[in-house]
């Protein structure tokens, strides 16, 4: 199947969930440039290639290799870095830039607020929380915006939080577009998250994914001087002309 960019970023959760049948040729201006492609049995992404996709997800790898867990955790211990581990797979944090801290604030200014006396909390990043897919499959990922409902009674005795985030927003980057779009869409959905906001500074705009029973339920992309509304949490809403100041 071949899809233009604009019509995959306008409708990626339905384009993502077609690429398990089958690859999509992704083009623009009747020029293919990548491909997207389900996952082979190494766990790792068949094709996405020449396009800037699969550049990108290169660029914050850490060391180029499948690492186990604790080697992870041997690394984030005694390191100042800040990494991720997704997959196998290590990732650096590279210090973010002024668009995405701009972005990071407003939005956390909006959470804060609108949470203020509810039962959920939001937090912001470096904040670490642990997934599983199963027993054997940990990830560690550290989300820009969490939101938490049921944080004290998942903390372990080290003050770790353990359980499962109900909402998590990720802010885009150059470098982090297709880990934040593809490999952590898939790991959220995975593992219990109910929704998933992604914002991209660079085209001013947010798309918000409902996950119902480890599948994308509904998803949709705000743009211009439109406002953001969250799924699961009724009235709590961002408007995009605060967001991208």
């Amino acid at each position: 199947m071949k899809v233009n960019s604009t019509e995959l970023q306008n409708n990626f959760g339905k384009y993502l969930m077609l690429a398990a049948r089958e690859d999509i040729v992704i083009t623009r201006n009747g020029t293919e440039i990548a491909k997207l492609s389900a996952l082979n049995d190494e766990g790792t992404m068949r094709g996405m290639v020449p396009g800037r996709i699969r550049e990108e997800a290169e660029d914050y790898r850490y060391g180029g290799r499948k690492a186990s867990y604790e080697e992870f955790w041997d690394l984030s211990q005694n390191s100042d870095e800040r990494y991720e581990y997704i997959d196998g797979e290590i990732y650096l944090l590279a210090s973010p830039k002024t668009m995405h801290q701009r972005a990071l604030t407003e939005i956390l200014v909006i959470f804060y607020n609108w949470f203020q006396g509810k039962e959920c909390t939001p937090m912001v990043a470096p904040y670490d929380i642990t997934l599983k897919r199963n027993p054997e499959d940990i990830n560690v990922v550290q989300p820009d915006v969490m939101v938490i409902c049921d944080l004290e009674e998942n903390l372990d005795e080290n003050d770790y939080y353990k359980g499962v985030p109900s909402l998590l927003v990720e802010i885009l980057s150059a470098g982090t577009r297709s880990k934040d779009l593809i490999k952590k869409l898939d790991l959220y959905m995975s593992c219990g998250v109910r929704e998933y906001w992604i914002v991209n500074p660079l085209n001013k705009e947010v798309s918000v994914y409902l996950f119902e029973d480890r599948n994308i339920s509904d998803n949709i992309t705000y743009r211009k001087s439109e406002t953001a509304q969250s799924y699961i949490f009724a009235g709590l809403s961002a408007k995009l002309e605060q967001i991208f100041i």
